[in-house]
């Protein structure tokens, strides 16, 4: 398996494509590259079907639908789910990734949080905490 599902990310994964109305065979596309400064930067949709070429993960009871890069950057990861005083959101947990000299979300190494919704800011703006 390339890469691990939490329980807490399947249920947010679970609301978000609820919150899309996606069907019961819809999955939950995720598109990572490298970027920002905890090595990450991705982003997601609500899909029916898999693109030609994506990694279909089906753990937790959700479907996560990973493109080609996504699927290599993202091999070893736990994808989990934050729920913290400064943000929500998912993070991808690597153990041999160092952490971000600058990351204030980060309280584990290896860790880069993406976060959906920005408390402090009223969650008006997603953005990549790392």
């Amino acid at each position: 398996m390339c890469v691990t599902i939490t329980p807490q990310a399947a249920r947010f994964i679970r609301r978000m494509v609820k919150f899309n109305q996606g069907s019961a065979n819809a999955g939950f596309r995720l598109s990572a590259r490298p970027g920002g400064c905890s090595g990450v930067d991705s982003s997601f949709t609500v899909e029916e079907q898999p693109h030609p070429g994506d990694t279909v993960i089906e753990q937790q009871g959700v479907r996560v639908f990973l493109t080609p890069e996504s699927s290599n950057l993202l091999t070893g990861y736990t994808i989990d789910f934050r729920d913290g005083l400064a943000s929500v959101g998912l993070s991808f947990d690597h153990p041999q990734q160092a952490a971000c000299a600058c990351s204030s979300a980060s309280t584990k190494p290896g860790i880069s949080v993406v976060t959906f919704m920005d408390r402090a800011n009223n969650g008006s703006k997603a953005r990549t905490d790392g």
